[in-house]
């Protein structure tokens, strides 16, 4: 089964940070949506990894194009007007639009480049920005400067779990 992603691998990633998110999530009645890119899905796997998600995890999807991204999550030009590819102030816009699809409390918004190639915008492989939205919203960029497609793959998904459980503990 090489190159299968295994449980074992997303139940260790959904390790410290991701159990105590749950936790939280779960003791203050709150749930979450998530939307992402370049991560295909592996936040969202990694939160369902927590026995018990069903009750805080409303939803996800992987808005990998241009047509998905309007189909499943209703991006609107108008949504995005202004605002620079690749940046946290876009992953917001990701962001809160999840958060008010699905009406969670808080949503998580990942946007990159995985590689091996950059973007056609010119962002280089290895990077990405994680956005949450909610009742304490914060951002953050990841630049791995690798180009290593399965690697960043997972430091973003590890950055974006990271970043979730702080606004919820405070």
């Amino acid at each position: 089964m090489t190159g299968l992603i295994k449980m074992d691998a997303l139940q260790s990633l959904a390790d410290n940070a991701t159990q105590r998110a749950a936790e939280l999530l779960i003791n203050q009645h709150q749930t979450i949506a998530v939307t992402e890119s370049s991560t295909g899905g592996l936040i969202s796997a990694c939160l369902l990894a927590v026995p018990g998600a069903s009750a805080y995890f409303q939803g996800g999807s992987v808005i990998y194009t241009l047509e998905s991204r309007k189909t499943l999550l209703g991006i609107r030009r108008a949504d995005v007007q202004g605002l620079q590819p690749l940046t946290e102030a876009m992953a917001m816009a990701f962001a809160k639009k999840a958060r008010q699809q699905l009406g969670t409390t808080w949503a998580i918004a990942e946007l990159g480049v995985a590689g091996p190639t950059g973007a056609p915008y010119g962002h280089p492989p290895g990077t990405s920005v994680i956005a949450i939205d909610g009742p304490k919203p914060t951002s953050m960029s990841v630049n791995t400067l690798k180009q290593d497609r399965n690697e960043n793959m997972w430091a973003f998904t590890r950055a974006a779990i990271d970043l979730l459980a702080d606004p919820l503990a405070s």
